[in-house]
């Protein structure tokens, strides 16, 4: 095959057979193809997009460069669960636990930070003795004896789309449809889960702000799991304001605990919800949403959860203690309060901003071989549709003592509030919902 001609017949718009996807994907990976045609290819795609079949073809491309993992000894039906990043985002930490006290297997790898969002692994690295890198076969056997496994990606899944990534984010292609759809599919699949439900971000906090854009996000990925034989269904959900009052590493993980305990906040319970309701349809364990839901509200109540939660920590290591007594996680040096400068109720919080505000405070990278000190962190005293008062506390800061790095976290997260006279709702957090055969915008 001719490279050149296959990005001239992208550029045009025309639709590539799959050999024809296979062949650019595997040149590019075995380095035969060079970066300046891939990026064209890129350019092309960005421009011209993919058809539902040519989506599904490149992912399964990228799924098929590397080593995919055989969760088969796995016993009973496997379920996954992928947010596409949100600040304040700890709902990984709740959910596996709670789904899997129904007795659905939930074999999950998760990432570190991305941007101004964080990662599962960060977070579970803050517990005392927790590990997040076994081998395949521990991460089964782990699996078969608790339930539940969460691990870092290894490397060795969809090499491609790490190489396309690295590429895109030099070339202004991150945000085409197509590429993010077969770039988060191709992790998914080559996971091996049976099942996936996914939690597409939306709001100034996402990666895709634009509902529209998320609803495009949502039907691409859906159709490549189906495409690739797997159940799938996918929730829009909102992030006009972080998820939770915590953002950060070791005070999400406190705030998970409390919500495993009963005494979360409550837009966090009600997205666990949610999304679990998903996870049990798909897994056969419920027959209707509605079901589903009574049936995680009272493993809540029941306190299995939490229990279930102690068992996954003590397998990978982790002070299981902290369940119970969460001052054993890291705590900060200084906590610093974040005064209102002025009356009313909040208006809005920019998600983007209050991320960016937990990042310069020091709970993430500046580059990625950066240690970070997981008790750095934000916890916001006050939400959407909240009154405040001046003078009143906003959030506080979690810091290590560095006026450096305090001062302009402040000074961020400050204007990342809106504080209005009259009295407003709270934004809807469970947007639509999309499956095989529909779409359901949700009031």
């Amino acid at each position: 095959m001719n490279t050149y001609e296959l990005i001239k017949k992208k550029r045009d718009g025309l639709a590539l057979s799959r050999q024809e996807i296979d062949y650019l994907i595997n040149s590019f990976t075995d380095g035969s193809i060079p970066d300046y045609q891939m990026a064209a290819f890129l350019m092309s795609v960005y421009f011209k997009g993919m058809d539902a079949r040519e989506c599904t073809d490149l992912t399964l491309s990228i799924v098929n460069s590397g080593a995919t993992m055989d969760l088969s000894p796995i016993e009973g039906f496997k379920i996954d669960k992928h947010s596409t990043g949100g600040v304040g985002d700890k709902t990984s930490l709740v959910l596996s636990p709670l789904v899997t006290s129904c007795g659905v297997a939930v074999p999950k790898m998760s990432g570190r930070e991305l941007g101004h969002t964080g990662g599962t692994i960060d977070k579970l690295e803050s517990i005392p003795g927790m590990r997040t890198d076994f081998s395949n076969d521990q991460f089964v056997d782990i699996t078969n004896r608790v339930r539940m496994s969460i691990i870092g990606q290894t490397q060795s899944l969809a090499p491609a789309d790490k190489l396309i990534y690295a590429l895109r984010n030099v070339t202004a292609t991150v945000d085409a449809i197509p590429l993010i759809a077969s770039s988060i599919m191709s992790k998914k699949l080559a996971a091996g889960a049976d099942g996936i439900v996914l939690d597409v971000k939306t709001g100034v906090g996402a990666f895709t702000p634009h509902f529209a854009d998320a609803v495009e996000l949502a039907k691409t990925m859906v159709g490549i799991g189906v495409g690739a034989g797997k159940k799938i269904t996918a929730l829009i959900t909102g992030m006009e304001q972080p998820l939770g009052r915590a953002i950060g590493n070791a005070v999400e993980v406190r705030e998970a605990i409390d919500t495993l305990n009963g005494k979360g906040p409550a837009d966090l319970r009600e997205l666990v919800l949610a999304l679990g309701s998903e996870m049990l349809l798909l897994s056969g364990v419920a027959q209707s949403r509605q079901a589903a839901k009574e049936k995680l509200k009272a493993q809540l109540v029941n306190n299995a959860a939490a229990a279930q939660f102690k068992a996954f920590l003590k397998a990978q290591g982790g002070q299981a203690e902290v369940v119970d007594n969460t001052e054993l996680l890291p705590t900060s040096r200084v906590v610093i309060p974040v005064e209102a400068v002025g009356s009313g109720f909040v208006q809005g919080i920019n998600a983007f901003e209050v991320g960016m505000a937990t990042k310069i405070l020091g709970a993430g990278r500046q580059t990625k071989a950066d240690n970070i000190d997981l008790s750095i962190g934000i916890l916001l005293k006050k939400k959407v549709g909240d009154s405040v008062e001046r003078g009143e506390c906003l959030a506080h800061l979690f810091s290590d003592g560095d006026e450096a790095k305090a001062k302009p976290a402040t000074k961020r997260l400050l204007e990342a509030y809106t504080i209005s006279p009259k009295a407003v709702t709270p934004p809807r957090l469970v947007l639509a919902r999309v499956t095989s055969d529909s779409f359901e915008e949700l009031t």
